[in-house]
């Protein structure tokens, strides 16, 4: 295991499992309500989801957009930031896989999430109409939660894959073609002066991402937030060649009437065949029950590691 989650993992003073109690996650308020001059990395282009994501949940940081996801963790892990905003799983489209790995291999730990509701707006040039449009652009996530929509509406236009959202409707506003139009969240066509065609593109109404908020690990006194029930996020590897592995490393939350939240795998790098799993699991690793399953799961497991214990996030827009 990497030192850095080592150290992750040993300090606190809990009978070692070694992340913050409960208590002490949440004794600060809120940091939108602290009024810090944070500043907040995100992938994208200004006007992304991401960049609505931050702004639901700091006021007036300093939101600083990055080309890559791997780059986000990077200047989270090295200090340049205070805090990022990713995206890790949407309910139409399924998981980010890519940053559950990043969760993994960077010195970050998660200290909010939130809910963020998906309304995609197809945007174009002034003098566009969906009749004239030929190609579509947009991230993959985007186009696939919009390809029923896209199929109905746009049958003859090839949809083309972008790194981001805003970054679409950018490029589709200094191309000023009329035959190309981005798929991107409304302010994305309000920041790059683009007509709306449509909106609502999105196949599913229940069409929501969710975002984690990350702090350096290693940081003393970070503030959680949000202020709903703990959970806490981990991720494990199985022990080599023991029958009813999963079973065992699962039971140990269910002998102590935990809820689990969520369970995701990734393969592991440079060993076909096996896996590496990320789970949600209600309650705050510091305190009881949960630390003595956490203690429990590190001897039946080859690898264990704490990514954050942090309160359930709120859903946005409110209301």
């Amino acid at each position: 295991m990497e030192p850095w989650r080592h150290r992750a993992l040993e300090r606190g003073g809990m009978g070692g499992v070694g992340v913050p109690t409960a208590s002490a996650l949440f004794v600060l308020p809120p940091i939108q309500s602290l009024h810090m001059p944070l500043s907040v990395a995100f992938q994208g282009e200004p006007g992304a989801f991401s960049e609505e994501a931050a702004q639901c949940v700091f006021d007036e940081a300093d939101l600083r957009p990055h080309s890559t996801f791997e780059k986000v963790f990077e200047v989270v892990e090295g200090q340049s930031v205070d805090r990022a905003v990713v995206p890790i799983e949407n309910a139409v489209f399924g998981s980010v896989r890519v940053n559950y790995d990043h969760l993994r291999t960077h010195a970050v730990t998660i200290v909010g999430e939130l809910q963020l509701r998906i309304h995609h707006c197809l945007m174009a040039p002034e003098g566009a109409t969906i009749e004239t449009v030929e190609t579509v652009r947009s991230h993959q996530q985007a186009l696939g939660q919009c390809r029923e929509w896209i199929r109905a509406h746009l049958p003859h236009a090839t949809p083309e894959a972008t790194p981001d959202t805003a970054g679409a409707a950018r490029a589709v506003a200094a191309g000023e073609d009329p035959t190309v139009a981005a798929v991107a969240a409304r302010q994305a066509a309000h920041r790059y002066d683009l007509s709306v065609l449509a909106d609502g593109l999105q196949d599913d109404a229940q069409n929501f991402t969710r975002f984690l908020v990350l702090a350096p690990d290693g940081v003393d006194d970070v503030p959680s937030v949000g202020n709903g029930p703990p959970k806490t996020s981990l991720a494990f590897v199985l022990q080599e060649n023991v029958p009813g592995a999963l079973f065992k490393s699962l039971a140990v939350f269910a002998l102590r009437e935990l809820d689990l939240e969520k369970i995701e795998s990734r393969p592991l790098v440079g060993h076909p065949g096996r896996y590496r799993f990320y789970l949600d699991v209600r309650g705050a690793a510091g305190e009881e029950p949960v630390a003595r399953a956490l203690e429990h799961l590190r001897e039946i497991t080859r690898e264990l590691q704490v990514l954050g214990t942090y309160p359930h996030g709120a859903t946005y827009p409110k209301g």
